[in-house]
C-alpha cells in the first residue's frame, strides 16, 4: 500500500464539488478542465443504489457529447470489491474520477479503510493533472465531515442531526448539498455548533466549488453557496440538552457567495475578483 503523505503538503490535484441538480453545465465545465479530451474518465456509482449502470451510461453519454471518448463505469459495491486489482489499476490510470450522487454513507461504507481510497488520496496529493469530481452525495463525501441526517426545522432540535466522517480530502470542512432547495440551513447551523472548528459549506443545486492548488476555492454556477463559520462563537447552546430541545448559538459569521467569487479555506474569508 502506498505511503500516506496527504498531510505533508498542499495537494496538487483539483477538487470539483457540485450541489446536485442539472449536471449538464457542470460536465461541460469538467470536460474543458481536462488537459486532453482523450484522457481516461471513470464514473464511480457506489452512492447510486438503483440502476447504477444506467446512471453511469447517462454520464458517459454526456461526456461523449463533450468529445471525451474514454469514459468507463467503475463499480464498487456489494458485488464489486474496492480493492479488486483491476479496479485499482483503472483508478491509477484515471485522469478524472467522477462520483455520482445517491447515498453518501454507501461511499464511506464501501471505501473507508481501503487501498482504493488510499490510492485516490495519493493521486489527489501528487498528480497535478488529476481531477476528482463529485455531485450531491459524491460532493459531500469529500469533506472531513458530512451531514447525513436532519430534516427541515427539526434540524434545530437536539439529537436530530448526524454528521459522519467523510474522505477528508477537504479538511476542516463539513459539507452539505441541495442546500437551499431542501431547506438545510438548520442542520448546517447545528453541525457547526457540534464541531465549531469545522467550516460549514452548503452547496445549492447547479452550483459548486473548484479547489485548485494554491488558489482560493472558486464558486461557479447559477445559485449560491452558504458559508457558516463558527470560529468566533460566543455561546453554544447544545451540550447536555435533552433530545428535541431547541438548540442555540451566538456569534456565527455567514457568507453568501455566487458565481465568480471565491473562498479562502485557510483564512475563511470570501474573495471577490477585481471589478
Amino acid at each position: 500500500m502506498p505511503h500516506d503523505s496527504t498531510a505533508s503538503a498542499a495537494p496538487l490535484g483539483t477538487l470539483f464539488i457540485f450541489g446536485g441538480g442539472d449536471d449538464e453545465p457542470m460536465l461541460a465545465r469538467l470536460a474543458r478542465m481536462l488537459p486532453r479530451r482523450t484522457d481516461p474518465i471513470e464514473i464511480l456509482t457506489t452512492a447510486t443504489r438503483r440502476q447504477p449502470a444506467r446512471t453511469a451510461g447517462a454520464y458517459a453519454h454526456s461526456f461523449h457529447q463533450q468529445r471525451c471518448p474514454h469514459v468507463r463505469h467503475l463499480q464498487v459495491d456489494e458485488d464489486h470489491p474496492a480493492d479488486d486489482p483491476a479496479t485499482l489499476d483503472r483508478l491509477r490510470e484515471a485522469r478524472l474520477l467522477f462520483i455520482s450522487g445517491g447515498d453518501q454513507e454507501r461511499l464511506t461504507d464501501f471505501l473507508l479503510g481501503t487501498e482504493f481510497l488510499q490510492i485516490l488520496k495519493e493521486k489527489h496529493q501528487h498528480e497535478a493533472d488529476f481531477i476528482l469530481a463529485g455531485t450531491s452525495a459524491g460532493a459531500s463525501v469529500m469533506a472531513e465531515s458530512m451531514l447525513v441526517e436532519g430534516v427541515g426545522w427539526r434540524g434545530l432540535l437536539a439529537g436530530r442531526v448526524l454528521c459522519l466522517p467523510g474522505f477528508g480530502l477537504l479538511p476542516g470542512v463539513v459539507l452539505d448539498q441541495h442546500f437551499i432547495e431542501r431547506h438545510r440551513y438548520p442542520r448546517l447551523f447545528h453541525a457547526v455548533l457540534q464541531q465549531p472548528h469545522l467550516l460549514g459549506i452548503g452547496l445549492s443545486e447547479e452550483t459548486g466549488l473548484i479547489i485548485r492548488p494554491g488558489q482560493p476555492a472558486e464558486v461557479f454556477g447559477d445559485e449560491a453557496i452558504v458559508v457558516v463559520d463558527g470560529g468566533q462563537l460566543t455561546h453554544i447552546g447544545l451540550a447536555n440538552l435533552p433530545k428535541d430541545e431547541m438548540i442555540s448559538g451566538h456569534g456565527f459569521r455567514l457568507h453568501l457567495l455566487t458565481d465568480g467569487q471565491g473562498l479562502d479555506l485557510t483564512t475563511r474569508q470570501p474573495v471577490v475578483a477585481n471589478g
